[in-house]
This record gives structure tokens, sequence and C-alpha cells, in this order.
């Protein structure tokens, strides 16, 4: 079997903020990769993470059960996940996968990073 391509580069845009920019192929053989960039963007001590998948080029179900334990780790540290970058047939994805709910997706990365707050609020 052959090991997808993903990367996951890790940028700090505010204190305890940090986004994850997502390229490749997001499957069940990229867990490392990603929890690897849950650790560089503060790990427990981060407050918000926001996925960014305009790069992303395939993401099965796999991919889907690694997001499900990344927001498993954040919310055991009260930590709020936002999305921005995906396409019409991801976010379909999302909506039927129900993953939308506990992971907000905003149209860019601005209101992702500036919407967080309001909605770390809310929970």
């Amino acid at each position: 079997m052959q090991t997808p391509v993903v990367a996951m580069d890790v940028r700090h845009v505010d204190d305890g903020v940090a986004v994850i920019d997502i390229s490749g192929e997001v499957t069940s053989a990229c867990e490392q990769v990603l929890m690897s960039a849950y650790e560089l963007a503060g790990g427990q001590q981060a407050r918000r993470l926001v996925l960014n998948f305009s790069a992303l080029e395939y993401m099965n179900s796999g991919g889907i059960g690694m997001l499900v334990t990344l927001l498993v780790r954040a919310n055991r540290q009260r930590q709020h996940l936002a999305a921005y970058g995906l396409s019409g047939h991801y976010r379909q994805i999302f909506e039927l996968t129900r993953l939308d709910e506990a992971i907000t997706i905003y149209e860019d990365e601005r209101s992702a990073v500036a919407a967080a707050p309001v909605a770390e609020v809310e929970r």
C-alpha cells in the first residue's frame, strides 16, 4: 500500500490561535502527520485551531476519521476548531457526516480567525 502524500504546515496567527495548512491527501495514513501538526500548533495550550483545506486534493472516510480524532482531542482541551477552503464536494461530506456541526466552516481564513472567539464563547 502506498503512503498518501500530505503536508500540514502550522502558522501561529495570534496568541493561542494557529492555522494548519493542509495539502495533499487526508486518509487514515496521515494520523502521525496530523497529530504532529496539532502539537506544533500548540497542543493543549492552543485555544483555537483553524484548518485550511484550500490545497486539499483528496480525503476519504479514513481522513474523516482522523478529523474526528482531532476533534475529540480538541474538545477534551476545550479548544475550538474551525475550517475554511473546503470545496463544495467536501462541504457536502462535512454536512452529511454532521462534522460541520462540530467544526465551524468559514469562507476564508480572515473570517475563520475573526469569528472563532464568538464560537468559543458559545461553547
